[in-house]
């Protein structure tokens, strides 16, 4: 007979143990472990047991070029590698309110009118209120099916019978299976109803993309193995009091994991930026001290974004230390270089460095620009507006190589800029066509006398 057993979940690794623990020894975070009482039964003893399947030599296997289909979105069919691949599983993350569902409602719409079938689901929304949101965005020419339940066997059903090629299901921690007794959006809930749709997914060549709550850490609700299951995994990035929204792609079986989609928030929903440089450098001052633009390669394109820096003299025995879009402890460890190698003092001042346009970037490359935005808030001396910085620092000062720095260089170019600072080890005579004046360093301390000399 079936009984009833207690089982701890950690949320964020899926590490299962029998008692609660205070650390999780998977993942090592602290108070993750959650109590869940599961059915056990004794059917799966009886269960029939499948023919043994032999292993295939891989000079056997053919491959055939996988089709993909287009969403119309040229941003979004960037982050996923060039389109939508028949049986995929797609976790869509993000803050709420950030765009999830925005943008895959816009995606079936424009699916929808190239005659593509599409099913969308809702646990969250009734049928008046998704139609309310897809009259916000556009017009539906053609039709798309709708389905409100959270019921994982009837939603199971409903694709089979369906013909649907693409299939949407907002979100995830709403959707329940009968079999288990916990409560909908647990990691055991989660993770059945993750292995039925992948489940479902493969056997019925369908892509499903999927909405995943995050918490407030910033991951997806419920267990990290969630994000192993599935085939992809973007994430929004952005403030929601900010107009700009980044799609990123943290795994992508089909594709780059280091594109991203840049968006902005309309009236109308979400809408491509084609040149995000010139969106990120839009409304930036000129002749402040402090202010940087440096390049960053995102994906297969460069995009330049202003880095800015403040140095202020502190008022406590410990200065204080604040970033936001670059890793804290780069900027410590930039600091640090600049104290010992070029003989700055900034042990008696706070030090606050921003990317502007809410960006994170987490390009070594820009480390340069980092050093020279501090120098010029606490020298109070402008760089020049025309001047873009490219550089990797390393500890003993030295000004490393950068990827793909003609890319860098050559975008620097078409947004007009006039001089680029870029490592010595990366000069290329081929650079003099592009009409920009290249100026290579090979220290710290060389590259901060050319820029304030």
């Amino acid at each position: 007979m079936a009984k009833e057993k207690q089982i701890f979940y950690c949320k964020e690794c899926g590490y299962e143990s029998a008692k609660w623990l205070g650390q999780c020894p998977g993942c090592r975070s602290w108070n993750t472990f959650v109590e869940e009482r599961i059915t056990v039964g004794a059917s799966k003893h009886t269960s029939i047991k499948k023919d043994a399947v032999a292993p295939t030599s891989i000079l056997r296997v053919t491959t055939a070029d996988e089709s993909r289909i287009k969403t119309g979105i040229t941003e979004l069919d960037r982050v996923l590698g060039g389109g939508i691949v028949k049986g995929s599983l797609v976790l869509v993350g993000g803050d709420p309110g950030i765009g999830k569902s925005t943008i895959l409602l816009q995606m079936c719409r424009n699916l929808v009118h190239s005659g593509t079938e599409i099913l969308y689901i809702s646990g969250e929304e009734s049928l008046s209120q998704i139609k309310m949101r897809a009259e916000r965005i556009g017009t539906f020419e053609k039709d798309m099916m709708l389905l409100c339940d959270n019921d994982m066997d009837n939603i199971g059903t409903a694709i089979q019978k369906s013909n649907a090629a693409v299939v949407v299901i907002d979100s995830i921690q709403t959707m329940v299976v009968d079999e288990i007794s916990s409560a909908p959006g647990t990691v055991t809930q989660v993770r059945e109803v993750t292995a039925r749709l992948m489940q479902l997914a493969k056997q019925q060549e369908v892509a499903i993309f999927i909405v995943g709550h995050v918490t407030k850490e910033g991951t997806v609700a419920g267990p990290r193995t969630l994000e192993h299951m599935v085939d992809s995994v973007l994430y929004f990035e952005g403030d929601r009091n900010n107009g700009f929204r980044i799609l990123r792609g943290v795994k992508n079986r089909f594709g780059s994991t280091n594109e991203i989609g840049v968006f902005t928030m309309t009236e109308k929903g979400l809408e491509e930026v084609d040149n995000p440089s010139l969106v990120m450098l839009n409304g930036r001052p000129q002749g402040v001290s402090g202010s940087v633009v440096v390049s960053s390669i995102e994906g297969t394109r460069p995009i330049l974004v202003e880095l800015q820096a403040l140095v202020s003299q502190t008022n406590f025995n410990m200065p204080r230390r604040t970033s936001v879009g670059v890793d804290y402890n780069r900027v410590n460890l930039i600091m640090a270089v600049m104290e010992k190698r070029a003989g700055l003092n900034l042990w008696g001042f706070d030090a606050y460095v921003n990317i502007a346009g809410g960006m994170r970037i987490s390009d070594p490359a820009i480390d340069l620009g980092i050093a020279c935005a501090i120098a010029s808030s606490m020298k109070n001396i402008p760089i020049s507006d025309e001047t873009m910085i490219i550089g990797e620092i390393g500890l003993a000062g030295e000004i490393r190589g950068a990827t793909n720095i003609m890319q860098r260089v050559k975008e620097a170019a078409k947004m007009g800029f006039s001089r680029c600072v870029i490592p010595k080890s990366n000069y290329d005579k081929n650079m003099k066509e592009l009409g920009i004046e290249i100026v290579c360093v090979a220290s710290l301390v060389e590259a901060l006398e050319v820029i304030f000399n």
